[in-house]
C-alpha cells in the first residue's frame, strides 16, 4: 500500500476535528502522514490582554496537541495570524505562508474549508489554500476537498449561492469515537445540545451524511479538484 501525505489547512484549532476529524484517524490507521496547520490562533477575537492572552493561546495549543495526539496525526503547525482579523492580512502573506508549508511537507492530498461558509476566516483559509495549491507543473497534490464547519458553513446566507453541497463522502463508523474523544480536547469550544457545535449534533451530522450514501456514518467533502497523474 502507497503512503501518502496529508495536509488540514484549517482556521482555527478544533475546526479540524469538526471538519475531518474521522478522516484524518481514517488516513492515519491506512499508514498516511497527517499534518495540520492553523492560520489563526483562535483567541484574538476575545480581546485578552496580556498574561491572558498568552494563557489563552497555550490552552488552545495545548488542545490541538492532544487531539492531534488522539488522532494520530503529526504535531500541528501554528501561523497565529490574528482570529477573526485575516481580512486585515494580506493574502499574499497568508498563501505564501501556507506555499512555504507545502515545499516542505510535499502533501499529496489536502482538506481545508468549504470556499463559502459565515465564518470569514473560513472563506480567506480556503481561498488561499486554492491559490497556494493552484495547478502549475510539478504540483504534487493531486486531490483537494472543502469540509463543512459546524455553527459556520450551514448558517451561510443562501443568496450567497455556494452554499455546501458534498459530492465527496468518507466513510467513518469506525473512526467516530476518536472524532469525538479529539473533540473533547476542545471542550471549552463546545456547546450544549441543540447548539449545532455540540457532541450531539456532530455525532447527528456524520450519520446523516453517511446514510445520504448507505453508510453507517460519514464525513463529507465538496471536490475543489482532482487530478489523476
Amino acid at each position: 500500500m502507497t503512503h501518502r501525505t496529508i495536509l488540514v489547512c484549517a482556521a482555527h484549532p478544533d475546526d479540524e476535528i469538526l471538519g475531518c476529524g474521522g478522516t484524518m484517524a481514517r488516513h492515519v490507521d491506512r499508514g498516511d502522514s497527517v499534518h495540520v496547520v492553523f492560520v489563526a490562533d483562535g483567541i484574538e477575537s476575545r480581546k485578552a490582554m496580556n498574561a491572558e492572552r498568552e494563557r489563552l493561546l497555550t490552552e488552545r495549543r495545548e488542545a490541538a496537541f492532544k487531539a492531534a495526539n488522539i488522532i494520530g496525526c503529526e504535531r500541528p503547525h501554528f501561523f497565529d495570524y490574528p482570529d477573526q482579523r485575516l481580512d486585515t492580512i494580506s493574502l499574499l502573506d497568508i498563501t505564501q505562508s501556507i506555499e512555504t508549508l507545502l515545499a516542505a511537507l510535499q502533501p499529496d492530498l489536502v482538506y481545508t474549508h468549504h470556499g463559502d461558509d459565515l465564518n470569514a476566516d473560513h472563506r480567506l483559509v480556503s481561498e488561499a489554500t486554492m491559490t497556494a495549491v493552484r495547478p502549475m507543473p510539478g504540483q504534487k497534490v493531486v486531490a483537494v476537498y472543502g469540509f463543512e464547519t459546524l455553527s459556520s458553513t450551514e448558517w451561510v446566507f443562501q443568496s450567497r449561492g455556494n452554499a455546501f453541497r458534498p459530492n465527496h463522502f468518507v466513510g467513518v463508523a469506525s473512526t467516530l469515537v476518536r472524532k469525538l474523544d479529539a473533540l473533547r480536547a476542545y471542550d471549552a469550544e463546545m456547546r450544549d445540545f441543540p447548539h449545532p457545535r455540540s457532541y450531539e449534533a456532530v455525532a447527528a451530522l456524520t450519520k446523516l451524511r453517511g446514510a445520504t450514501v448507505g453508510l453507517a456514518a460519514a464525513e463529507a467533502f465538496t471536490v475543489l479538484r482532482e487530478v489523476e497523474p
